[in-house]
């Protein structure tokens, strides 16, 4: 009784964190935000389209540690940059030049949490996911502490996932949804090279996985660490749907297919499988959901003017 009214708060949360935002927050103050931002994420898409993976993996770090607040891209010795989760995330120098923009066509007006929730939505559109439209008018945080960051790696329990979501106000359907954005892109071979070569000690790749796809990352794949070969069905330029796993056994990160395998997650998948539009249509909830988590809006928190340093 006692989980379950906790979970009834927090979904009160959301929905007023959810009110508190709207879509179209910057039209009359700076009306072509949303452009700039779109076409600077283009513009990086072209030349490298792992940049959709690379944002909504900012997007989920940023959000699911102190809410939806920039708070990740402050630099400083013990800001939450610096802590071990977050050492793979990248492409913070393309939030500078969107926030540089912004900054010279409206000043003091879009926050960073706005644009890093901009450039992850636009940069779905581009790899072939869903395009639609997201509430904005969050603020940036005060606070960046390496210390607050306890995010789960890739070989995290099922259920230990699904707690993570709903204690941010989050159903197992969301979970699912998000997870599936895991296989967008490129990933890097540390994450699950155990899997490839040696798992669980037997020294022989997980018996769960298609032979085809652990015969792809050959040693020159993964040579190096700072390599990250694509994988999933087809290419980055896509939203990685359900379906393929109906055709793909197992998955590269082992939560990812845990989930196809445990009675708790099982339904979702094979939902989601069977339909690619419910999963798109699932997914984008789930964004919209993820973007409103602890968020500041009104007075609370600040606009930076550079998204690297508090104001």
């Amino acid at each position: 009784m006692m989980k379950f009214s906790s979970l009834l708060v927090l979904f009160f949360i959301f929905l007023i964190a959810l009110a508190q935002l709207r879509v179209g927050f910057y039209s009359r103050s700076c009306p072509q935000a949303e452009t700039i931002v779109r076409n600077l994420v283009r513009q990086r898409f072209g030349v490298d389209p792992t940049v959709t993976a690379a944002l909504l993996r900012m997007h989920f770090h940023d959000c699911f540690v102190r809410g939806c607040d920039a708070s990740l891209l402050i630099d400083s010795t013990n800001s939450e940059k610096t802590a071990g989760p977050n050492g793979s995330v990248r492409e913070f120098d393309l939030i500078d030049r969107i926030k540089a923009q912004l900054e010279a066509a409206c000043p003091s007006t879009v926050s960073c949490a706005d644009i890093i929730t901009l450039a992850t939505r636009d940069s779905v559109a581009l790899a072939g996911g869903p395009s639609y439209s997201i509430p904005m008018g969050r603020r940036d945080g005060l606070v960046s502490n390496n210390v607050d960051v306890a995010l789960p790696g890739p070989t995290i329990s099922v259920a230990g996932a699904v707690s993570l979501f709903t204690n941010k106000g989050m159903n197992v359907f969301d979970a699912v949804a998000l997870l599936g954005a895991h296989t967008v892109g490129q990933g890097n071979c540390g994450l699950f090279n155990d899997r490839i070569t040696n798992f669980r000690g037997t020294g022989r790749p997980d018996p769960s996985m298609d032979p085809a796809l652990v015969s792809s990352f050959t040693p020159k794949v993964c040579l190096y660490k700072r390599e990250r070969p694509v994988f999933g069905c087809s290419s980055p330029r896509m939203i990685h749907d359900y379906s393929c796993r109906k055709a793909q056994r197992g998955s590269l990160v082992t939560m990812a297919g845990r989930y196809a395998l445990l009675r708790q997650t099982r339904g979702v998948v094979a939902r989601y499988a069977n339909n690619n539009a419910f999963f798109k249509r699932q997914f984008v909830r789930a964004m919209i959901k993820m973007g409103a988590v602890d968020v500041l809006t009104g007075r609370a928190g600040e606009i930076r003017r550079n998204c690297r340093r508090f104001s």
